[in-house]
């Protein structure tokens, strides 16, 4: 039986880690809410004393909210109990701040892999996510069985790790655009007397399908936002990834600006911000 570190249960984390514990592996948790861990104990779960114990198992994953609370986390020290072993980030991360770690992991004899997913809480609950790998190919290959166990695909992107971060954004980036598309057309067909939830699948059985039209159409139509599966305060940091990689890769995207101010408007509103990140559509929605 393997041993396996993870780091981080939090709304994706959390059932990650028990995907991994019912697949029948010795898994070793740490959160810095300690109380996130209990209900992995009931499950078989140990939890670690430190990052650095979870980093020392033999294959470890970590996801984290953002570039902050990794850099919190995955400090210096903390990497160099990995050893010889092999760590896998599943956050969303800034390809800069994975360039950085992989340097400091491999520095400790370590290997690293960049694989950010596609999916909401409860896709990952069903070891359903799409995820994004890059690294270099035999350690990718390495800890892609147990990638296998929380997705439905493993997509394989390139040797190096940020590429995957990189991607990872530019499909963020897109959602984004979905989100605010669906609620201008919303508020549009609404202004008219249509139903919401009539217009939403008029557009994901016809020109739109796939699951973000159909998914967040449904959410934004019948403005469920609470619980969020994913915050507003996400979204922003998600385009602030977005602006960073575009100005490192000398690109002028034309709707950033726009998309910002709503996100913007949306965190400064208190019936908005602690809502899922599709509650963006409310501030054209709300004019």
């Amino acid at each position: 039986m393997t041993t396996l570190g993870f780091i981080g249960l939090g709304n994706m984390g959390g059932d990650m880690a028990k995907r991994l514990i019912d697949a029948g592996h010795d898994v070793l948790v740490w959160n810095r809410s300690p109380e996130r861990a209990e209900a992995l104990i009931d499950l078989g779960a140990r939890v670690a004393s430190s990052p650095s114990e979870a980093l020392s198992a033999e294959v470890s994953f970590s996801m984290l909210a953002n570039d902050a609370a990794v850099e919190d986390v995955l400090t210096n020290e903390a990497i160099r109990a990995c050893g010889a072993n092999s760590h896998v980030v599943m956050a969303s991360i800034s390809p800069t701040l994975s360039d950085r770690l992989s340097h400091s992991f491999e520095a400790s004899g370590a290997k690293y892999v960049a694989a950010p997913v596609l999916g909401r809480p409860e896709v990952a609950a069903a070891g359903q996510l799409q995820i994004l790998a890059a690294g270099d190919p035999k350690a990718v290959s390495d800890v892609t069985p147990y990638l296998e166990v929380l997705g439905k695909r493993v997509w394989q992107l390139g040797t190096k790790p940020s590429i995957a971060n990189a991607v990872k954004i530019a499909v963020n980036y897109n959602i984004i655009h979905a989100l605010q598309a669906l609620g201008e057309s919303i508020a549009m067909a609404e202004r008219v007397g249509v139903n919401p939830s009539i217009f939403v699948d008029l557009l994901s059985s016809t020109l739109f399908g796939g699951v973000v039209y159909s998914g967040y159409g449904s959410l934004i139509a019948e403005q469920r936002y609470s619980p969020p599966g994913f915050t507003v305060a996400l979204g922003r940091k998600d385009l602030a990834l977005a602006e960073e990689l575009a100005r490192s890769t000398n690109l002028d995207l034309a709707t950033l600006p726009a998309l910002i101010g709503v996100f913007e408007e949306a965190l400064a509103r208190p019936e908005l911000r602690e809502g899922d990140w599709s509650a963006i559509a409310e501030v054209t929605r709300r004019q």
